[in-house]
């Protein structure tokens, strides 16, 4: 059975005052939020990763993900989703990543 590690990350960050939060560092070598979930989350047994995130961040995405999850993707399951945005709200996003955690099955 797969145990699904959901990353919504599609915001717009509007009251973080500029750039893409999602893939600002946070940590003393640069590490981002998604760093952290991800290497918690294996921790605790998860072996499916989905990132929802909005088309129009996807090059910037790939460009800051792609080097780290690298590693991460030849020995668990990643998904990128492109279905949400901002208009279609938190709940739409939810729904999507169950659909797409059960996908598996």
């Amino acid at each position: 059975m797969k145990t699904s590690l959901v990353i919504m990350a599609a915001g717009i960050g509007s009251r973080f005052g500029g750039g893409i939060k999602q893939l600002e560092p946070v940590g003393p070598n640069g590490e981002i939020i998604m760093d952290y979930s991800i290497h918690d989350a294996i921790a605790a047994g998860f072996n499916k990763i989905i990132f929802i995130i909005r088309k129009d961040i996807e090059e910037d995405f790939r460009e800051v993900i792609g080097n780290r999850i690298e590693e991460v993707a030849k020995k668990y399951d990643v998904e990128i989703a492109y279905d949400c945005s901002y208009r279609d709200g938190e709940r739409h996003c939810l729904r999507t990543s169950i659909s797409l955690s059960f996908h598996a099955f």
